[in-house]
């Protein structure tokens, strides 16, 4: 078989059909994502294992050391350095959600993306397979939809540029501009020579090696203490970033004048239809299921926390989720309101999390029933003794319509101790919604000053995320008003950052990370006409038109 055009003989018409719009058809989708990685079994990444660690080191992937001129991070993926009889797909998906994870983490390039040129120069038959080349197309467009700016494929052999240019008339316009069949000659009216390594055209001297080299030599020294912490893969990230459906205020505005509540509740209707892309296996084993308040609230395999192994403990579950805030990882904890047997569980898990900030948005009591335990000490000076973790009440601050509490929290193990603050909202009803949604978001500003406040007292003890360590929001299940307070601190962050939103997809990307997340359409509908309200008492609205 010539190689000049090896593949073509394989590749009929429909086959071809299926390739592109298999590689290509749904950009922005976070499920994409997690059926990438499960289909892969993509769970855990050992970057200091073999044969991860030699394929990280193989000179296929780095990150450039500039940035395009707006100020996107540019990777690139040489496929002449593969060789499919060395080394299997497996191993170089393993490499390249880590590489790109580890590259996004920047802030920088959370805000400005990422450009990723797929190197196909020099490259022939024996470099490629069909097979990685779909998935590593699949990865980028489900991975890391929300911060892929452009894939660049470059100088790419014929038998892969036939196929390719005759299915690309069928992509969306969308598509297209985003995934470009270049030239070598011409990648510079893509990117700038100062940005671009010599070997494809440009001024910038290329080590393959010295990025990856730094990334592993220091990764545990830099690793952010969050994802040292929680026990869940790096490539494992689903920060809310603005996606393609962003809408400005007008565009928001619009879409809500235009469904009305009952459009709104039927969108939230067809978001419930949507089933979890993860599982439920450690939630429902016996002796977890009576660590969950309700049965049918569970915690989702993939992105449940997971406290500290102790000596003699059966289990390292508790009924809390890692949540992704806007443009950070891990930015909540959802949790179920603790039950008496797990008040220890609780206090352990704020400990080994560093949490500074507990938000509660519901009473222990409501309507005569029991919703949440009090796992606190309530009045000033009292304390309480919870495991191996003393809490210490003192001082509580009365506002209209929530209270504030400086707890102190002391480790009997290794005598340490640390400051927290427990906010409780109370004029949330269950199921219901607030009776007004300026005093939820004043309530989100006071617990967002003091999570600020406290991040700073930490000063350089505290070397992750600028916006600190996650924050613990609970109210009985942990899905509804919780969920709620989350969905519009992300989308109030997003319109205060760029000036768009998308209350849907918030929602969306919540609920694949803690399952069944907003329970019901009028704390949905609630969550757009908050936004309507803040907007307004800000003299947004006129701003915008």
């Amino acid at each position: 078989m010539g190689k000049c055009s090896p593949a073509l003989p394989h590749l009929s018409q429909l086959i071809v059909v299926a390739y592109i719009e298999d590689c290509l058809g749904g950009f922005g989708s976070f499920e994409s994502k997690c059926e990438t990685r499960l289909k892969e079994g993509i769970v855990k990444l050992q970057p200091q294992e073999e044969p991860l660690h030699s394929e990280l080191l193989s000179g296929k992937f780095t990150v450039l050391s500039v940035r395009d001129p707006s100020g996107a991070s540019i990777a690139l993926y040489t496929a002449k350095l593969h060789r499919p009889n060395k080394t299997g797909n497996h191993v170089v998906l393993q490499a390249l959600f880590y590489l790109l994870d580890r590259a996004v983490e920047s802030f920088e390039t959370q805000r400005n993306g990422l450009v990723f040129i797929y190197d196909m120069a020099g490259s022939n038959y024996t470099n490629f397979e069909l097979d990685l080349s779909k998935k590593i197309l699949n990865l980028l467009k489900g991975a890391f939809p929300a911060r892929l700016k452009k894939v660049l494929i470059v100088g790419a052999p014929v038998w892969f540029r036939v196929p390719y240019n005759l299915l690309s008339l069928l992509l969306k316009e969308k598509l297209r501009e985003r995934v470009q069949m270049v030239k070598m000659s011409d990648l510079h009216q893509h990117l700038p020579r100062d940005c671009l390594p010599e070997h494809l055209g440009g001024l910038l001297p290329l080590d393959p090696h010295g990025w990856n080299e730094q990334l592993l030599a220091g990764q545990n020294a830099h690793v952010d203490p969050v994802d040292e912490l929680v026990g869940i893969p790096l490539a494992d990230s689903s920060v809310h970033t603005p996606g393609l459906e962003a809408m400005c205020l007008q565009e928001f505005m619009a879409h809500l004048g235009r469904l009305q509540r009952s459009g709104i509740h039927l969108e939230y209707v067809e978001i419930r239809k949507e089933q979890p892309p993860g599982t439920f296996h450690c939630a429902l084993t016996a002796y977890n299921q009576e660590r969950n308040r309700y049965g049918d609230v569970l915690c989702l395999d993939q992105t449940r926390v997971c406290l500290k192994t102790r000596q003699n403990e059966r289990s390292d579950y508790i009924n809390a989720s890692f949540m992704d805030g806007y443009k950070q990882k891990n930015a909540y904890i959802g949790t179920q309101g603790p039950l008496e047997k797990t008040y220890g569980d609780f206090w352990r898990m704020v400990w080994e999390q560093n949490v500074l900030v507990i938000v509660m948005a519901t009473r222990t009591n409501e309507g005569g029933r029991k919703k949440c335990g009090q796992y606190w000490p309530l009045e000033e000076g009292g304390q309480e003794v919870y495991s191996h973790m003393a809490v210490v009440n003192q001082r509580v601050d009365n506002h209209s319509h929530y209270s504030q509490t400086t707890l102190e929290l002391y480790n009997m193990e290794n005598c340490e101790q640390k400051q927290v603050t427990h906010f409780q909202y109370l004029s949330w009803p269950d199921y219901g919604v607030p009776t007004s949604a300026l005093t939820l978001i004043d309530f989100l500003g006071a617990v967002k000053r003091q999570q600020r406040q406290a991040v700073k007292g930490m000063g350089p003890r505290w070397r992750g995320h600028p916006l600190g360590p996650p924050m613990v929001v609970h109210c009985s299940a942990g899905i509804g008003r919780t969920g709620t307070f989350c969905a519009l601190d992300i989308c109030l962050s997003q319109l205060q950052d760029m000036g768009t939103l998308n209350v849907c997809q918030t929602v969306r990307w919540m609920r694949t990370q803690r399952a069944f997340t907003i329970q019901t359409p009028d704390q949905y509908y609630f969550c757009h006409n908050a936004i309507l309200e803040h907007a307004q008492r800000q003299g947004l609205l006129s701003a915008s038109q």
